[in-house]
């Protein structure tokens, strides 16, 4: 793993980076991406440092991750300059660590908000898909444009795919042309489109309702989701029963069950 370097911004509980910031407030860690020189684009080194701040928070309490980014582009997709003297084999390396951090996100206990500030493509467009939830500027815009140029954005739209329908991926893909965010909260990449003064406001709100409840039990139900979504009808029943039924023992379902017949507010374990 890339040496990391000496922090932008830290917390004390927090690795040091070069490439983005890790900043904890109460129970959300914010990841910021601070190139925006570079048009965050996603080099080895900044893919690296990404992974490594995802695989910190996993480690804590903290209950949501929010992603966001400085300047003007949320994220323009690769480095081209950090992949253009690359051969196969190293360039497929790459792509595997491109890779490890989108489905990383599914994997986190905590639940993934993109905060989208600008434009956001290839790559950039798979990150935010492949957050769990998504909140954009109304001036933001997503795009794969690789079939604009000479480079098909292959492993972006396996992310996107996810996300959205068949016809509008194809539309995406084969046009490489941009769509903005009101279009793109239509189709399902995001979640909400809102005015660029509101988006901080937006994502607070959003914050908010995800705290309430269980934290233990909301990171079972955001795998068990992500273990089920892509499996026959019924499988995923099978594999729900199994995770459901055996969650049902636990200090958490039964707190909840029982603050409910109660008319108390619940009182969850450690």
């Amino acid at each position: 793993m890339t040496e990391l370097a000496t922090p932008h911004s830290a917390t004390s509980d927090s690795p040091a980076f070069e490439h983005i910031r890790l900043e904890r407030s109460g129970q959300v860690y914010t990841l910021t991406m601070a190139r925006a020189k570079r048009r965050n684009s996603l080099s080895e080194e900044h893919m690296r440092e990404i992974l490594a701040a995802m695989n910190h928070v996993a480690t804590t309490d903290a209950r949501i991750l929010v992603i966001a980014a400085d300047g003007p582009v949320f994220s323009s997709g690769h480095d081209f300059a950090d992949m253009i003297d690359r051969d196969l084999v190293s360039m497929r390396e790459l792509l595997q660590l491109c890779t490890e951090m989108m489905t990383r996100m599914h994997s986190l206990p905590q639940v993934v908000i993109a905060k989208v500030q600008g434009l956001a493509t290839a790559a950039g467009c798979q990150m935010v898909a492949s957050a769990d939830l998504a909140v954009a500027a109304e001036s933001a815009g997503f795009a794969l444009p690789g079939a604009k140029g000479g480079w098909f954005c292959h492993t972006p739209s396996v992310g996107v795919s996810r996300t959205i329908g068949r016809k509008r991926l194809m539309e995406l893909a084969l046009t490489g042309e941009p769509v903005d965010a009101s279009t793109a909260q239509a189709w399902g990449l995001i979640n909400y489109a809102v005015p660029d003064d509101e988006l901080d406001a937006k994502v607070a709100d959003l914050v908010d309702r995800l705290c309430q409840g269980s934290a233990a039990n909301k990171a079972v139900g955001k795998q068990t989701i992500y273990n089920h979504l892509d499996r026959p009808e019924s499988e995923a029943y099978l594999l729900a029963i199994e995770v459901m039924a055996g969650a049902s023992q636990t200090d958490h379902a039964r707190e909840g069950m029982s603050s409910f017949v109660e008319k108390r507010a619940p009182i969850w374990p450690r």
